[in-house]
């Protein structure tokens, strides 16, 4: 199925398109709320500005796709392939990415709040200016990600993520909720 062809069969009230090959579709500023697109082929794919809220991206490749300005609020994004995307000023406010793969993703300026990314896997990935308010990053790998500038405020962290790179950007209005004792 080609993009027009989802476009069209989207407005007439279809919302089930798991495993689709849309690579390299164009789709900016597609309005897609409550989609499955559950293991879909969306790598390269430019969703710049698209209305994403409420979608199944689970397990979707968004392999170095253009999700700017996007909104993917209360999606589910788990054990999704976000490597090399750009999400910068994305909304992933109360989303899922419970096992997302956001290595070398780009989140400037990204809203976050209240975003599950237990065990997502986030080294290199360029978090500046984000909010990250109330953020799950419990078992995440954070190692060399960029946090400068970031709202960590009420974070859900374990011990064992607090390493040198979160402490070198300072926490002293930061709080912290502790997965576990110290």
């Amino acid at each position: 199925m080609d993009t027009q062809k989802l476009l069209k069969s989207y407005k007439s009230g279809e919302r089930n398109f798991p495993g689709m090959n849309l690579h390299q579709a164009m789709l900016r500023r597609a309005d897609l709320r409550g989609i499955n697109l559950e293991a879909a082929d969306l790598s390269g794919a430019d969703l710049s500005r698209a209305n994403l809220s409420g979608c199944n991206l689970s397990r979707a490749n968004l392999t170095n796709a253009d999700l700017t300005r996007a909104n993917l609020e209360n999606a589910n994004l788990s054990e999704v392939n976000l490597i090399g995307a750009d999400l910068t000023r994305v909304n992933l406010r109360k989303t899922n990415l419970n096992r997302a793969d956001l290595r070398t993703a780009i989140l400037t300026s990204a809203t976050l709040v209240g975003a599950n990314l237990s065990q997502a896997e986030i080294s290199g990935a360029d978090f500046r200016g984000a909010n990250l308010h109330n953020a799950n990053l419990i078992d995440s790998n954070i190692n060399e990600a960029e946090f400068m500038g970031v709202d960590l405020t009420k974070i859900i962290i374990t011990e064992s993520e607090l390493t040198g790179e979160i402490l070198h950007i300072g926490l002293s209005h930061t709080w912290i909720t502790w997965a576990g004792s110290c």
